[in-house]
């Protein structure tokens, strides 16, 4: 009995070794690719507890674990040439996922490095041509989605034959060269320089503009108020002949003198004056006679020998 127990012991421990080399266990992130003497067996998609032939390492079966979740890889520093012939630096990365597990085995033997290789590869070729049918603008504008959406469909086909899906593809990055930037630079400054001069101008043309019509109106209100004021004036005037007729209508003798003595007094209102009169003179009628009658001639006046006396001084 004695001699029985460790024949007992290793043959339990052979089952058990037999019992976990039959078993596999799948969780909800994998699949798994059960491989029978270097063929495809199965394909184990729901996770689970799952049984197999055992020793593996005899390759009797072995079992391959595939990720069963989106995976990503990035493509960085593309350069890219767009339609009006200048370089861009593009970094992308694709969004998919391991569908079909058996032609995934089939393809790269279930190596995702190689797969992402061949996905790198298609990309790179796919950005080149889509940026090469637009210009820089499209892919800051709403036609970036578009741009993405051909992207893809031209990766669909390599992947389906990888046993992949492409669920998305995304640009992370779009900027200009060194040299290219510095072009835009210049560029865009001499277009701001452009639409700056424009502007000054289109400034002065609009003030010159309205100073000829400030200018206009200037004279037009000058010419307006002129043309009141002499109206104004000659009704002032006439106002005046009237009241000055109708006074010497009243009055001639007493309209006579007050013209005479305005006279006066225009005459001599500057001290500097000096008037070269006769004393018989019409203008000084009333100086000696209060009723306006002419002073008789002085003797020798006839014969122009007299010497006429000065005019007094207006009080």
């Amino acid at each position: 009995m004695g001699n029985r127990i460790p024949a007992i012991l290793i043959a339990v421990g052979v089952l058990l070794f037999i019992a976990y080399s039959s078993v596999f266990v799948v969780n909800e992130r994998q699949q798994a690719i059960v491989i029978r003497f270097g063929q495809i067996q199965d394909v184990k998609t729901e996770p689970g507890l799952y049984f197999k032939l055992p020793f593996g390492f005899m390759d009797a079966d072995s079992v391959q674990y595939i990720q069963d979740q989106a995976l990503r890889f990035d493509l960085d520093d593309i350069r890219v040439q767009v339609s009006g012939g200048k370089f861009y630096e593009v970094d992308a990365f694709v969004v998919y996922k391991i569908t079909d597990a058996r032609r995934f085995r089939e393809a790269v033997s279930g190596d995702r490095e190689s797969a992402e290789s061949r996905l790198r590869t298609r990309l790179d070729a796919a950005l080149r041509r889509v940026y090469g049918l637009r210009g820089f603008e499209s892919a800051l504008s709403e036609e970036r989605a578009s741009m993405m959406r051909e992207v893809r469909g031209e990766l669909t086909n390599d992947a389906s034959n990888l046993g992949l899906t492409i669920s998305d593809v995304r640009i992370r990055r779009t900027d200009l060269t060194q040299e290219v930037s510095q072009q835009t630079f210049e560029r865009m400054k001499a277009e701001r320089l452009a639409e700056a001069e424009l502007i000054r101008a289109r400034g002065n043309e609009a003030g010159q503009r309205r100073r000829a019509i400030a200018d206009r109106q200037v004279v037009e209100f000058i010419a307006a108020a002129q043309r009141d004021s002499e109206i104004l004036r000659g009704e002032g005037e006439g106002e005046r002949n009237r009241v000055f007729g109708e006074a010497f209508s009243q009055d001639p003798a007493f309209f006579d003198f007050y013209r005479s003595m305005s006279a006066y007094r225009d005459a001599m209102s500057s001290p500097d004056t000096t008037l070269v009169l006769s004393p018989q003179s019409e203008f000084f009628r009333y100086f000696e006679n209060a009723d306006g009658a002419m002073p008789a001639a002085a003797p020798g006046a006839a014969n122009g020998t007299a010497t006429p006396p000065a005019p007094a001084p207006a009080n």
